[in-house]
C-alpha cells in the first residue's frame, strides 16, 4: 500500500536512538509532525531528539505506541531479535508501519537520490559530499549514519535542505539499501562483512549488484571499476560508470588524515562533477570537512600530555587504515607512542575475521581489549577477546585482553601515571569502548 506521507501528523519510532531512525525522525520533526518514539536504551541520540521536544519511552513494548498514530516505523532489528513485538505490528490494522529502510525508499523516490554503499569508508563519504554540495549552494536533505558538524556548530544526523537532492547513507545489511532508488550510486568498496547475514562474499556482491542495477541509464555509478569485487557488481549495468580513481589527488590537504579519506574525498568529487560542481570547486569544499563524530574523533589532552581519540573502526581493514592515518600524525620514527583500546564488534564478525583482526594492529604498540560487544547475537561460547588477544600476540605480542571495564580502567589509570608527551590512547569500535575515553578525560 502507497503511504502519503503528507497526509500524516502523527508518527512513532521503535528503536528511535539508532544512528539511522533517529535520522529519519529528526526530518519528521523538520516537516512538523507530532514524533514520538521508544528505545531500549537512553544515548546520546535519545536525549538529541529529547532536545526537540519528543517524547521517548525507554523499554520497548507494543503498549508504548501511543492511541492516536497514525505511522509506525521501526528498526529492522526487531523482525530477528523481538518477534513478538514485530508480529504484533504486522497484524495491527489501526495505523500504517514501515521499516526505517523502506522509509529511506519513500523520501528518495520524490528526490533526486545520491546514495552512498560499501563496505568501508560510506559515512565519511556521505558527508564528504555532504559538505560539498552545501558548500556549493545546492541545499541538499542529507541522512548520515554518524553526526555531522553542522553550520551552527552543533551535531546532527540530518540536515533539511530545500532542493530536490537528497543524500544517504546506504547500508547493505540484511539487504535494506535496495529499498533506496538513487540517480547517483557511489560503492566505496566491498569486502567481506555482516558475515551473520551474508553467506559469503559473492552473497554480499549479489546485494551490491541488485543496488547497482536500480540506477537508471541516465544515472551514474561512481565506484573503481578495476577492483576485482566490484567489477562483477557493475558488469552490464545501464548507469554510466565513473571511475573516482581519475579525480584522486595524493596532494588533498583534507583536515582529516589517512589515504584512505582521499580516496574517499575522490568518490565525493567524482559524484558532485556529475551534477555539475567542476572539480577545482569540489576539492576546495572538500578540504572544509571537519570529519564525523567517531571517526578520527579527538576527545582532549590529559594534563601529562597524553592525547586522546575515538574512532569508529570495527573491521579489519578499517583498523589497519585508521591506524596508518594516525601514524600519519604521530610516527614511530618521531617517537610517538600509540595505545588503542578496542572492542571487538559481534560475535560472528569477530570469529570470521580472526586472523584478518589480528593482523590489523601493526602500527599500535599497545592493544587492550574490552569484552565483545554483543549487540544483536548470542555467545555460543566459541569467541572471546581471550582468543582475539592470543591471535593478536602471535604477529605483536602485545595485547591484553580484560573482562569487563572496571578492570580495564584500573589498568590504564595505571598506565597514565607511567605516560608523558608523545602518547597517544585511541578508543576504537562500534560499541561502548568510547567510554573508556570518556572515563579517563574526567
Amino acid at each position: 500500500m502507497e503511504l502519503d506521507i503528507n497526509k500524516i501528523k502523527n508518527v512513532h519510532f521503535i528503536g528511535i536512538g539508532g544512528i539511522g531512525v533517529s535520522a529519519v525522525a529528526r526530518m519528521m520533526v523538520f516537516a512538523g509532525l507530532n514524533v514520538t518514539g521508544q528505545d531500549m536504551q537512553e544515548g546520546e541520540m535519545v536525549k538529541e531528539l529529547k532536545k526537540l521536544g519528543v517524547s521517548i519511552t525507554i523499554g520497548q513494548s507494543y503498549e508504548n505506541i501511543p492511541e492516536d498514530i497514525e505511522l509506525v516505523v521501526y528498526t529492522v532489528a526487531i523482525e530477528t531479535y523481538d518477534k513478538e513485538l514485530f508480529d504484533k505490528l504486522k497484524n495491527e490494522k489501526r495505523f500504517e508501519i514501515r521499516s526505517y529502510p523502506e522509509m529511506l525508499g519513500i523520501i528518495s523516490s520524490n528526490k533526486y537520490t545520491i546514495a552512498v554503499c560499501g563496505t568501508h569508508g560510506k559515512t565519511t563519504t556521505t558527508g564528504m559530499i555532504a559538505q560539498i554540495l552545501r558548500d556549493a549552494d545546492y541545499d541538499p536533505t542529507v541522512i548520515v549514519g554518524s553526526l555531522l558538524k553542522d553550520k551552527d556548530g552543533s551535531r546532527t544526523n540530518f540536515i533539511g535542505g530545500k532542493s530536490e537532492y537528497f543524500i544517504v547513507e546506504a547500508c547493505e545489511y540484511r539487504r535494506s539499501f535496495l529499498k533506496i532508488n538513487p540517480n547517483i550510486l557511489v560503492i566505496t568498496n566491498i569486502d567481506e562483512d555482516h558475515l551473520d547475514y551474508y553467506k559469503d562474499i559473492e552473497d554480499i556482491k549479489s546485494a551490491f549488484r541488485e543496488m547497482a542495477m536500480k540506477v537508471p541509464t541516465e544515472g551514474f555509478i561512481v565506484c573503481n571499476p578495476e577492483d576485482k569485487n566490484i567489477s562483477d557488481v557493475i558488469n552490464g549495468v545501464k548507469a554510466k560508470i565513473i571511475n573516482w580513481q581519475e579525480f584522486y589527488n595524493s596532494q588533498l590537504k583534507l583536515k582529516i588524515p589517512g589515504i584512505h579519506n582521499k580516496k574517499d574525498a575522490a568518490a565525493a568529487i567524482s559524484a558532485a562533477f556529475s551534477i555539475g560542481i567542476s572539480k577545482e570547486n569540489a576539492e576546495t569544499y572538500v578540504c572544509n570537512f571537519p570529519g564525523t563524530w567517531r571517526r578520527f574523533e579527538f576527545k582532549g589532552k590529559l594534563p601529562n600530555g597524553v592525547l586522546v581519540y575515538d574512532d569508529y573502526a570495527h573491521h579489519p581493514l578499517e583498523i589497519t587504515s585508521t591506524l596508518q592515518g594516525f601514524r600519519e600524525l604521530y610516527s614511530k620514527e618521531d617517537g610517538w607512542n600509540i595505545t588503542v583500546v578496542f572492542q571487538p564488534h559481534l560475535f560472528s564478525r569477530t570469529k570470521l575475521l580472526l586472523n584478518d583482526f589480528a593482523k590489523s594492529f601493526k602500527d599500535a604498540d599497545q592493544v587492550m581489549l574490552l569484552p565483545i560487544y554483543y549487540a544483536r547475537e548470542v555467545d555460543d561460547g566459541t569467541i572471546s577477546s581471550e582468543i582475539l588477544e592470543s591471535e593478536i600476540n602471535k604477529y605483536t605480542d602485545n595485547s591484553k585482553s580484560f573482562n569487563d571495564f572496571s578492570k580495564l580502567e584500573q589498568n590504564i589509570m595505571i598506565r597514565l601515571e607511567k605516560m608523558v608527551d608523545k602518547n597517544v590512547i585511541v578508543t576504537m569500535g562500534a560499541g561502548e569502548a568510547f567510554k573508556i575515553g570518556n572515563f579517563i578525560l574526567k
